[in-house]
């Protein structure tokens, strides 16, 4: 297309119109397919699944901070986070930095042991099991996870973040602590 040579799909219509023995065009109309551009700049390049995943690092490098105001940051201007170890929806700035003032006291540092991509113009999705292991105790967590990420200001923000522990540890517990009792 034009300078850069890109290709561009496109729907359109023509009506056409004999006059004086001579079909013209009486009407054009052309777009851009809806599935192509679906809101996304036209600038957006695909994002590599490596790229996705070093996302992760980000957010990861923001924990070891130990400040919530850092890792808040990290999150979109229209969030979602549900946390690991808190059952409130978190969904704007403050209830985030909320959460991570408590959380970052245990010293967190996430290892992502399984991931799985998904990316679309202007967003992308990291989903997988991961890893933390808590500075304070030494103890480490397994946990289910998904990202959604999405472009905001040429920056990759978290729009969607739920974490939860593994389901084996969670039952293994209370029947480890029956069978000690």
């Amino acid at each position: 297309m034009g300078a850069t040579g890109d290709k561009v799909k496109g729907r359109y219509s023509f009506i056409y119109m004999l006059e004086d023995g001579q079909w013209k065009i009486a009407h054009h109309h052309s777009s851009v397919m809806p599935e192509e551009h679906s809101g996304a700049s036209a600038s957006s390049a695909p994002i590599a699944d490596d790229e996705v995943r070093s996302l992760f690092s980000l957010w990861n490098n923001a924990l070891a901070t130990l400040n919530p105001d850092e890792v808040a940051k990290r999150y979109s201007k229209a969030p979602c986070l549900l946390p690991t170890v808190s059952d409130v929806p978190r969904t704007d700035y403050d209830s985030i930095k909320a959460y991570f003032v408590d959380f970052l006291k245990k010293e967190p540092q996430g290892t992502i042991l399984e991931s799985y991509v998904t990316s679309g113009p202007d967003w992308c999705m990291d989903d997988g099991i991961y890893e933390f292991t808590m500075g304070a105790t030494g103890d480490k967590v397994k946990a289910r996870y998904s990202f959604v990420y999405t472009l905001e200001g040429g920056e990759w923000k978290i729009a969607h973040h739920h974490s939860s522990q593994m389901p084996e540890e969670v039952v293994r517990k209370p029947v480890e602590e029956a069978v000690s009792a």
